[in-house]
Order: C-alpha cells, then sequence, then structure tokens
C-alpha cells in the first residue's frame, strides 16, 4: 500500500510539472483554465479569451513580424523589448544623434519618431475551421492533390468570410496540418516610437548575457499606436490620434514572491515538440554545430569591425545581434539536449507509442510502419539538409549583398524602380565595403570547403582551386558593380534595361551569385522538395496518431499564433551545487560593470541614483531596486515582448529571453530548468521616472498594489 501511495504522489508531481510545458490556443482554454486556477489564477477562461467583450487578448499585439507587444494605457501606449526596437532604434541613429547610445524619451506626441514600416496586430477572434478545410480530401490520393484542394478551400473560406474593410482574414495549419484555424486580425500601421533607455541599459549584458540567468537587462522600450477618427487601423496621417483599446492592462508594484501564479500571453514563434529521434539526432549532431561553426566566423569579423569605429558600430549593430542571437542558442541547445539525454529519450517515447500502436489491430494497420518510413527518410535528407544550411547561412543570411544580386535579377521587380532603388539606398545605409567584403569572402571560401562538390556550381570550384584564388576573390568583390550604390541606382533609373545587361548581369560576383543560386536550386533545392512532402505527410500522420492516443489532451507547436503559457515564479538549480534565486537587482548591475568587463557598462546618472537609493515607489521591501525574475513559463522566439501577467490579470513583466540552461525547450522542456527571463515592471517604471524624467508617461497608465 505504502508503494502505491508513493507512485500516485510521483506521478501527481510528474503531470503538475510536466502541465508547465506548453503553448495552449486562447480559444481552448477551457481545458486548462481548472490547472490554471489551481495553480493561482484568480480569472475566468472568457477573461482571457472573450469575442463579444473586452478580455487580455485586446491588450496584445503581434508587434511587426516576429515579436509580442502590449497595451499599458488607454491611449494606446504599447511596451515590447528594447532588442525587438533595435532596428527602428537604429534607423532613428546617427552620429549626431545616436539614440541607440543615448536612449531617447518623446516629452510631448510631438516628439514621438514616425517609424516607417512598423506595425502591431490585433487578434479579434479565432475559428476552427478544420472541417471546412479539409472538405473533399478524404479521398484524394496524392499529397498534390490534397495540398490543391486545401488552399482551395481555404482561399474559398477567407474570400467569402465577413469581415469589415480594415480587418484581414488568414488560416493557419495546427498539429501537422490535422487541424486549421482562421483568424480575423486587425492591423494597425501608424506607430511612432516614444522611448527607449540607452543600451547601456536596453542591451546591458549585450552577448555575455544574453541567454543567461540571472539578468539584468532593462530590455523594453515604449510606443504610441495611432488611429483614424473613427478609431481604425490607417496609413500614417498627422491628424490620426492615439488608439483607444477595449483593454489595457494595469501594471502591479506590489512586488513578486516565489512560487507567484505567472501567465505568458503572447506570439511564439517555432516550436518542435514532436521530432522524431533521428531529427533530433541530426540537430543536435549536424545543423546545430555547423550554423554555430558559420556564424563564428561573421561573428569574429564584425566584432573587430565594430569595436574599431563608432559608425561601423552603429550600422552593425542589429545585425549582430540577430546573427548572434541564434548563435548562442544553438550551443545552449546542444548542452541541454545532451543533459536529457534526448536522442535515447525520443526513442523510449517512441518505443512506448509503438506499443500502443501494436495493442489495437485498426492502430497497427494505420500507424504500424510510421517509423520504418521515418529510418529510410532520414538517411535521404541529412546531407541534403547540411547543404541547405550551409546555403542558407553562407550564402542567403552571408553578407550584405546578395539579397541586392536576388533583387536585380528579377525583371519584375528591377521595373519596379522606387522599391528597388529604396531597397538598395537602405541596404547601403548600413554598409561598410570593406567590412562586408571581408564577410562574403570569408563566407564563400567556408561553403566551398564544406559543402561536397556535387552541390557547387562548377565556376565556385575553378575559382576556388586558382592557386591565387584569394586575389582573383578580393578583386572579384571589389570591382563588383553591386558594392556600389551609385553605379546600381543609375543603372536602376536606365528603364531600356541596357546599363543591367552591360554592367550588372555580367558582373563577375553577379554571376558567381546566380551560378551557386542556379546549382542550390538544381542539385539540393529539387532533390530535397520531395523527400520534405513525404516528410510531412508522414509527420502528419504521426501527428493524428499521438492526438488519437492522447484523446486531444496535448498542444499544438508554435507558428506565431496567439498563446497562452503558464507556470510560478520560481528559481532553479543551474548545475551541482549551483541555485538561482528567482529575482535580480540593481546590485548585480554595480557588481558586474565592477568586473570591467566590456558588455558591461552603466550610465552615470543610474549609477547616482543607485549611491542615492532613490529608487521612489518602486523598490523591494528591503529597499533594493528589482531588475528582473524568471518564472516557468514555457516560451520562445516570438514570446519577446510578452506580458507576464499575474493572477489577477496585471502585468507584472515583459518576456525578454530564456535561461541557458533551458535553450533546448523548442525540442525539449525541462520542468526543473526551463525558465523564462522578464524584466521587473517596477524597475521600467523607475527608468521612466526617475532616470529618463518620463513620468507623465506614468500618468497615464493604471498603477495597482495590493
Amino acid at each position: 500500500m505504502r508503494f502505491l501511495s508513493l507512485f500516485f504522489i510521483t506521478l501527481f508531481i510528474s503531470l503538475s510539472l510536466s502541465a508547465k510545458e506548453g503553448m495552449w490556443i486562447p480559444l481552448l482554454l477551457n481545458k486548462n483554465i481548472a490547472e490554471m486556477q489551481a495553480m493561482g489564477f484568480k480569472l475566468n477562461a472568457n477573461d482571457v479569451y472573450d469575442v463579444n467583450n473586452a478580455s487580455l487578448k485586446d491588450a496584445i499585439v503581434l508587434f511587426g513580424t516576429g515579436c509580442t507587444g502590449e497595451l499599458i494605457s488607454p491611449n494606446g501606449l504599447l511596451i515590447t523589448n528594447h532588442h525587438c526596437a533595435f532596428s527602428d532604434i537604429q534607423s532613428h541613429s546617427s552620429l549626431d544623434r545616436n539614440i541607440l547610445k543615448d536612449g531617447y524619451w518623446a516629452m510631448s506626441p510631438d516628439e514621438e519618431l514616425v517609424t516607417p514600416g512598423q506595425k502591431v496586430t490585433f487578434l479579434v477572434r479565432i475559428e476552427d475551421v478544420t472541417h471546412k478545410v479539409l472538405s473533399g480530401t478524404s479521398d484524394l490520393k496524392s499529397i498534390a492533390e490534397i495540398k490543391r484542394k486545401v488552399a482551395a478551400n481555404i482561399d474559398s473560406i477567407t474570400s467569402n468570410y465577413e469581415k469589415e474593410d480594415f480587418q484581414d482574414v488568414s488560416i493557419k495549419p495546427f498539429f501537422q496540418e490535422n487541424q486549421y484555424f482562421l483568424f480575423v486580425t486587425e492591423t494597425f500601421k501608424d506607430v511612432r516610437l516614444v522611448g527607449a533607455p540607452p543600451s547601456s541599459i536596453g542591451k546591458f549584458g549585450k552577448d555575455t548575457d544574453n541567454w543567461m540567468w540571472p539578468r539584468h537587462t532593462g530590455d523594453f522600450s515604449m510606443y504610441r499606436i495611432y488611429a483614424n477618427k473613427n478609431n481604425e487601423p490607417a496609413e500614417y496621417a498627422p491628424d490620426n490620434v492615439p488608439y483607444q483599446p477595449k483593454h489595457f492592462l494595469p501594471i502591479d508594484i506590489s512586488g513578486i514572491e516565489e512560487n507567484d501564479f505567472t501567465m505568458v500571453f503572447g506570439y511564439p514563434g517555432t516550436t518542435m515538440s514532436y521530432l522524431y529521434s533521428a531529427e533530433v539526432d541530426m540537430t543536435m549532431h549536424q545543423r546545430d554545430p555547423n550554423r554555430i561553426s558559420i556564424r563564428d566566423i561573421k561573428l569574429y569579423i564584425l566584432d573587430k569591425a565594430m569595436k574599431a569605429s563608432e559608425e561601423d558600430f552603429i550600422k552593425y549593430a542589429a545585425k549582430y545581434a540577430t546573427t548572434s542571437n541564434a548563435w548562442k542558442k544553438w550551443q545552449g541547445e546542444i548542452k541541454g539536449l545532451e543533459r536529457l539525454n534526448a536522442v535515447e529519450t525520443k526513442k523510449e517515447e517512441e518505443k512506448e507509442f509503438m506499443n500502443w500502436v501494436q495493442s489495437d489491430a485498426d492502430r497497427a494497420a494505420k500507424y504500424g510502419n510510421l517509423f520504418s518510413g521515418f529510418d529510410a527518410l532520414y538517411t535521404q535528407i541529412e546531407p541534403l539538409q547540411n547543404a541547405y544550411d550551409y546555403y542558407v547561412e553562407c550564402i542567403y543570411r552571408g553578407g550584405d549583398l546578395f539579397p541586392i544580386y536576388r533583387t536585380l535579377k528579377s525583371k519584375r521587380q528591377r521595373q519596379n524602380v522606387e522599391s528597388t532603388i529604396s531597397f538598395i539606398q537602405e541596404t547601403f545605409d548600413d554598409y561598410n565595403k570593406t567590412i562586408d567584403g571581408e564577410v562574403t569572402l570569408a563566407l564563400l571560401k567556408k561553403y566551398y570547403n564544406d559543402v561536397p562538390d556535387q552541390y557547387l556550381p562548377q565556376s565556385l570550384i575553378d575559382l576556388m582551386k586558382h592557386k591565387k584564388a584569394d586575389k582573383k576573390l578580393e578583386k572579384l568583390y571589389q570591382k563588383s558593380i553591386l558594392s556600389d550604390r551609385e553605379a546600381l541606382i543609375k543603372s536602376i533609373n536606365d528603364t531600356s534595361g541596357k546599363q543591367f545587361e552591360k554592367k550588372v548581369a555580367k558582373d563577375q560576383l553577379f554571376e558567381l551569385f546566380g551560378a551557386i543560386e542556379q546549382a542550390y536550386y538544381a542539385n539540393v533545392s529539387a532533390a530535397f522538395a520531395p523527400l520534405r512532402n513525404k516528410k510531412d505527410s508522414i509527420y502528419k500522420l504521426y501527428m493524428a496518431a499521438l492526438l488519437e492516443q492522447n484523446e486531444h489532451n496535448i498542444y499544438p507547436d508554435a507558428n506565431l499564433t496567439l498563446r497562452v503559457a503558464y507556470g510560478n515564479v520560481k528559481g532553479y538549480e543551474a548545475k551541482d551545487a549551483v541555485y538561482y534565486h528567482y529575482s535580480s537587482t540593481l546590485d548585480g548591475i554595480i557588481e558586474k560593470v565592477a568586473t570591467g568587463t566590456y558588455d558591461y557598462t552603466m550610465p552615470e546618472k543610474l549609477r547616482e541614483l543607485y549611491y542615492k537609493k532613490d529608487f521612489g515607489d518602486y523598490a523591494n521591501a528591503d529597499g533594493t531596486m528589482p531588475v528582473c525574475f524568471i518564472a516557468s513559463n514555457h516560451t520562445t522566439g516570438g514570446n519577446s515582448g510578452s506580458p507576464v501577467i499575474d493572477a489577477d490579470g496585471n502585468l507584472i513583466g515583459i518576456n525578454f529571453d530564456r535561461c541557458w540552461e533551458g535553450t533546448m525547450s523548442d525540442i525539449m522542456f525541462d520542468p526543473a530548468k526551463c525558465r523564462n527571463i522578464a524584466l521587473d515592471m517596477r524597475y521600467m517604471l523607475f527608468l521612466i521616472d526617475k532616470f529618463a524624467g518620463a513620468g507623465y508617461l506614468i500618468d497615464e497608465m493604471e498603477l495597482v498594489k495590493q
């Protein structure tokens, strides 16, 4: 009897821990609400998501194309991460007014900075349209036929859906195309930068601290959403007015304690929670190591150049941050998967799954050959996946000129003269010929050295085998018209096309890029496409089986749609004898700066406030100034900027990262070590009020203290 009781206690603990995993669809939150309330949540499912009444979802936006933001005032004031706003901050920076370095605060509406191209998207409602999307597909045999029918159904549903003129309708697949949901959204395109701290605060710790805990980064920025006089989406216009949201989040300044309930509400980008063991193996031992080694080269070159010149630092800051983010994440992912013995763990899960399949004749007939199909497929996929990753990292995302090549190779794009010139100008605004030349040539060599000849063009092979290959490469780049802003623009302005045919199409670098791209599509992409289609069809069947096995009580992988994750404020044991507390303070900033590390600097005014202990109403009960905290919510890229909401529906933090030991959570979630990192709202308010002197912004927020 004692053993039986211990078993059920262990089972309960296991289930309660695993319940923290998951990114749940708000429409279906009734499945989770009892557990959320048992963990401390005081609201109900309709308070989170409601179509007919204002709810928490109405305060949440997809910020740009890959972050989250939230409304914190009745006048359209929005917050997101500093790193989500980084490109905007960079675009408004120059040597004369370097707001990237110094920060910026609009002291009146007239000083808010218009940010062309920025946008925010609100979710209006979600509908399950699976039956309609899959209608007429059950008797179809081929993958191509099914895809065509599904596409036609989606087009019909979205085209005939009743909506307002300013609304958009889209349909996205879930559970590997076993389920489909329709989303009605509203996108606002007049979004103005209100404020951002200096990078020494907004990116404190930079790459040294990225993906790490403890963290001391003031990772936030502020915008205001503007609408037309009917409170509807509109392009920028001087007479637009601040948007009046259906709901905004009050900010709780009471302080947090360990085990407090937390909910992250946002737009996670991509997870891969149901990967087959062979793909996990390939990720750990092929994909991540190769991508890391490529980015090592690029980051070394950029870092050296940025340290030598403030002008180049401004130009390349966003590119460096984008490159280094995944680079460091992949390193942590490998370590986490190794620690969890991920491949063997997956194989054990697959063994249990197959036992369930074989226990029923109908299931065995339907799902019995799944894994043999996977095994044969991955043997063919691995070399092509390797060539694909090298092409993406070395060529497609390599230097600055390949995107220009891709734009110019399209005759239709060239004919759109204004758009093409605008793209060229934007590229060259953040371009240094010497730096990009070094990056481009180094990655071309890496591509040639590591990718088998069968995937390369003969022209690249011949060039690299030449005894003076380095000099020829350097000359090829330096003399290329692709690296000459004025010559390129002149060729585009010549609408007859003669300049293009004479100077661009016959340019040696242009021709080399074309040969590499052509070889990739002929030798890699063409062979990869049918294998990917086959893999997708097997994963679809596998996912259908998992849904059946789990009675549909599992969460779909993230796909940049609005999701709920929930957990608790909680520290964790990082490694043997090392336990991390759940919160950090301004004391830690002082300690880190004292080490003299390059990535640890702080503004003098912040230092003065610290020593004066001038923290206003935002300090902890013990007098320390809170900065960040961690919790057990399941998050990923796209959750950057997501609100961390307390049991009463108030805002207590802004999500901005994950801990190093938990970066494998996109593939395998470990409740003991996976933690999301959030900025404590009290630190944000302190910086706005005491550091920036922009307290007028706080006046329009709703602060609560319990």
